[in-house]
C-alpha cells in the first residue's frame, strides 16, 4: 500500500461512476440500469450511463476511413491489443484473417464497441478489400519495404499486420499494394505486433486528422542505428 496516498492503492481505486445523483436525464440513449446502479465500464466520460447500442451508433457516425487487419493462423495473443487500439483510434473495422477464434483478453471488452469481421483466407480478404476500393498496406520489415515515416498513407486503406514472429504471410505481401516498415534504431530485429499496430494507426491519424504530411527524404536525417 502507498503510505503517502491511500487513494493510489489499487484496492482503494474506484472505477467509473456511481448511481446518477438527482433527477434522471431523458433520452433514449440513457440506460436505466446504469443510471440506477452506476457505470463501471471502461468508456470515455462522454458515454457514461449510455446504452451500449447508443455508444456504437455514436461511434459509427464518425468512424475514420481506415481499416485494420490481422492474420491469425496461430491464435496470436496480440490481436486483443490491436482491437483495443483500433477502438481508441476509431478504425472503421477490424478484420481477422485465418482462424475465426482469437484471444479477446487484451481487448479489454472494447471489441463490444468495435466492428470485427472474419475472413477465412487471404484470397477472401483481398476480394473484399478490392470490392471496397481500399488500398492494402502490409506492415512488415521485409526486404523491399518502404519506410512508413516517408510514405503518404492513403485515406481509404487497410493496414495489415502479421503474427508475432512470422510477420505478414508471403501470400499477403505479394498481394499488397505496398509493404511498409517502421524505422528502428536499436539492436532488436522487430517490435511487438501490438506496438507496431499502434504506431501505424497513429501515423494514419497524424496524416488524415492532423494533416501532417511526411517530410521529403532530403529533409530527413536517419539515425545512427538505421
Amino acid at each position: 500500500m502507498n503510505g503517502e496516498n491511500p487513494a493510489l492503492d489499487p484496492e482503494n481505486r474506484v472505477v467509473g461512476v456511481g448511481p446518477w445523483q438527482g433527477e434522471w436525464p431523458t433520452g433514449e440513449h440513457w440506460d436505466p440500469e446504469l443510471l440506477r446502479d452506476g457505470d463501471r465500464r471502461n468508456v470515455a466520460d462522454q458515454y457514461r450511463y449510455w446504452r451500449m447500442d447508443a455508444i456504437i451508433a455514436a461511434l459509427d457516425s464518425r468512424r475514420h476511413a481506415f481499416h485494420v487487419a490481422v492474420e491469425n493462423w496461430e491464435h496470436d495473443f496480440n490481436i486483443g491489443s490491436v482491437v483495443r487500439t483500433a477502438n481508441a483510434f476509431l478504425a472503421r473495422e477490424v478484420h481477422i484473417i485465418g482462424r475465426r477464434r482469437w484471444n479477446r483478453r487484451g481487448a479489454m471488452v472494447t471489441d463490444r464497441y468495435q466492428h470485427v469481421r472474419h475472413h477465412a483466407s487471404v484470397a477472401e480478404f483481398m476480394e473484399w478489400a478490392r470490392s471496397e476500393g481500399l488500398a492494402v498496406l502490409a506492415i512488415d520489415n521485409v526486404p523491399g519495404s518502404q519506410l512508413i515515416e516517408m510514405f503518404d498513407l492513403p485515406e481509404r486503406c487497410v493496414l495489415v499486420f502479421g503474427q508475432e514472429g512470422p510477420g505478414v504471410s508471403e501470400e499477403l505481401v505479394a498481394e499488397a499494394d505496398a509493404v511498409l516498415a517502421i524505422e528502428q534504431f536499436g539492436s532488436t530485429r522487430s517490435i511487438n505486433a501490438g506496438a507496431a499496430a499502434a504506431v501505424t494507426m497513429h501515423a494514419w491519424i497524424r496524416r488524415h486528422v492532423f494533416e501532417q504530411r511526411p517530410a521529403p527524404s532530403s529533409e530527413v536525417t536517419k539515425g545512427a542505428g538505421a
